[in-house]
Formats: C-alpha cells, structure tokens, sequence
C-alpha cells in the first residue's frame, strides 16, 4: 500500500490530504478538514478508473458546505428535535440550524474542524477533541476516525470517541457516491438493496414520530433491489417532506458490535457494485435531493440534485428522545466504537 500526502492551505489552517493507493491501482483520498473522503477510484466492468465520490475542486470548498460531502458529522450526525435532549434530568440545547433542529452536531460540527492526522501502514487516522460544552454538549469528548484500504477495495472506516462525561455520540460517513463516476449525472437509475424491512416514519421536518414502519407495500421498500427513481416521486410523507429519499432505515438482525452488510448499490451502465457492512443499528439514505448550489465540483461544474447518493451508517435520529431507539449515550469509562465498510467490485 502506497500512502502520498500533501498539504493545501485554507482558513481552517493547511488542510492535509492522504492518498491510499493499492495494489492495482485503485486509490482513496482522505483529507484532515472534517475527516472526510474526497476521492474514491475504481476500475468499472471493463477495467477503467474513474472516480466515484462526489467532490469539489478546491480542499477549502469542503468548510461549510451544505451537502457535508465526505465528511464526518459529529458529535451526534442527522436530526435532533428542537435542538433539547436530557442525561439525568438535565436538559441541554443545542443550535438550531435545520429548521426547528439540530443537524449534524451544529453549525461548525465535526464536518468542519480540521482534524489532527497521522499515515501508517495501509490505514490514516485522524482525531479531534471537542471541548465540554462545545456546540452545547456535555462532555471533553476526543473522537478518532481510521480509514484502511485494501487490496480488494475495501475502504474500512472505525469511528471511536470516549468523554469525560455522560454525553451523546453518534458518528457516521457524508459520502455521496455515483457508481458512474462523480461527473456522471444523475444516480437515479443505480439500483439499491436494503436489509431494512423497517424504516422511520418522521414528520415534515424530518423528526422520527417514534414508529417503527414495516416498508412492505410503501415506496420506502428495497428489501429487492430496486431503481432509486423508480417510487421517488410517489405522493408519499416521507418523499413529499424530502423532496427524495432522506429517511433512517433500520438494520434487519441488528447485534451490538456485528458487523453486518446492509446495502447493495449497483449500476449496470458501469457494472460497479458497492456493498457497504457496518455495526451501527440503522442506515440513513439520501438521495442528493438539495446538491444543486453546491461549490464547483472536482470536474468543473456545479453537482445538480440526484447527482449522488449517501449511504450513511449510524445511530438513529433524535435517539436521545426516543426510549424505543437503540442509546446513543456514551458514558465514562466507555468507548464508542462503530465500524463501516465500503466494498467496490464489479458485475
């Protein structure tokens, strides 16, 4: 494994890139700002490279993008309601900055921080420390991300935090993938396969009701692979409220600490398939529905809506106010660790 770095200046401090280059060629980036994937290369069906992560041209473009492409939103990633949750009778708030909720751990988030980092072997690890009280959580909480690639086009990603205090934690990965190829256009011919046969019902601002849906005889079913395009324009709740896929999918068979394969995306123009295992209990899906506006992409051009899918790894929304969720709270003494894997092959 072949690991090249480099440095690019920003407001954020230099910004430090990794790339990971195997055997064949094939090669991830990562980058230090919001410990992010910003590169993805792998061969298609007839063996031609091309990348398939979305991204932007200049490495500063990633602070304070809405999309959050790449990136590691923390501390605790998707919504929570209002911005208020409780540990022991104590009440926290938290900014509001996704109409009347929290997303993705505030305004700055982990997404934003440029993360210390360090190269060895076939892995990069970077790690970030967040203040008690910082954004409004409870909590000196250190987080680490490692990201490993392989000779068989897996890209691992370990997400681990420990706080000095009872906090909340839920981490994940914002890449957005397009399995043609990141300049390719629209994803809503790939096909995706979810081992979920239950989802999230939220209300209009995207909030889990607290119901735990069976997705038989709903648009919301990949339980067999099916066209992202095919029902995401069906007069659906959870489509109308998005303007596309956006909603949590719960992990069938879900065990603390397994690791288990919860999606199949497939493109059969490219012949790339990308099967994503983690240990996290559910997976949030969403279907690049707001990219238009987003910084110039790596190929020149604005991304449009439905240029990408992100298929994202992690606890569940508003967990902290829901008892009927699995806990997000990370207590002294404890280490959250969850793991995600990306596997890129070919049909």
């Amino acid at each position: 494994m072949k690991i090249e770095s480099k440095s690019v200046v920003s407001p954020k401090g230099d910004i430090t890139l990794y790339t990971l280059t195997n055997a064949s060629g094939a090669s991830v980036t990562v980058s230090s700002l919001g410990a992010g994937i910003v590169s993805v290369v792998v061969p298609d069906k007839d063996g031609n490279k091309a990348d398939v992560a979305l991204g932007y041209a200049n490495p500063a473009d990633y602070i304070g993008d809405g999309p959050c492409a790449g990136k590691t939103p923390g501390r605790y990633a998707n919504r929570i309601a209002k911005g208020k949750f409780s540990i022991n009778g104590t009440e926290y708030q938290l900014a509001i900055n996704n109409g009347p909720n929290a997303l993705h751990g505030g305004p700055e988030g982990f997404m934003n921080q440029n993360w210390k980092s360090e190269a060895c072997g076939s892995h990069v690890k970077f790690t970030y420390v967040a203040a008690d009280g910082e954004e409004g959580y409870p909590g000196k909480l250190t987080a680490t991300v490692i990201y490993s690639w392989n000779d068989n086009n897996e890209l691992t990603i370990e997400l681990k935090a420990e706080s000095d205090k009872k906090t909340i934690v839920n981490l994940t990965n914002h890449a957005y993938f397009n399995l043609d190829g990141e300049n390719s256009g629209s994803v809503l011919d790939h096909e995706l396969q979810l081992m979920a046969s239950r989802y999230l019902p939220t209300d209009d601002t995207l909030i889990p009701t607290g119901e735990i849906a069976e997705v038989k005889g709903t648009p919301m079913d990949f339980t067999a692979p099916k066209k992202l395009g095919r029902d995401i324009k069906a007069d659906f709740p959870a489509l109308v409220y998005g303007k596309g896929y956006d909603n949590c999918w719960v992990v069938d068979n879900w065990h603390k600490h397994n690791l288990s394969k919860i999606a199949v995306l497939e493109s059969a123009k490219s012949g790339r398939v990308l099967e994503v295992e983690t240990t996290q209990p559910a997976v949030q899906v969403y279907t690049g529905n707001w990219l238009a506006g987003c910084p110039e992409s790596k190929s020149g051009r604005g991304y449009e809506d439905y240029d990408g899918v992100a298929i994202e790894c992690q606890g569940m929304p508003d967990a902290p106010n829901h008892r009927n969720f699995p806990s997000q709270l990370l207590g002294v003494g404890e280490v959250y660790d969850q793991t995600i894997v990306y596997r890129f092959k070919t049909k």
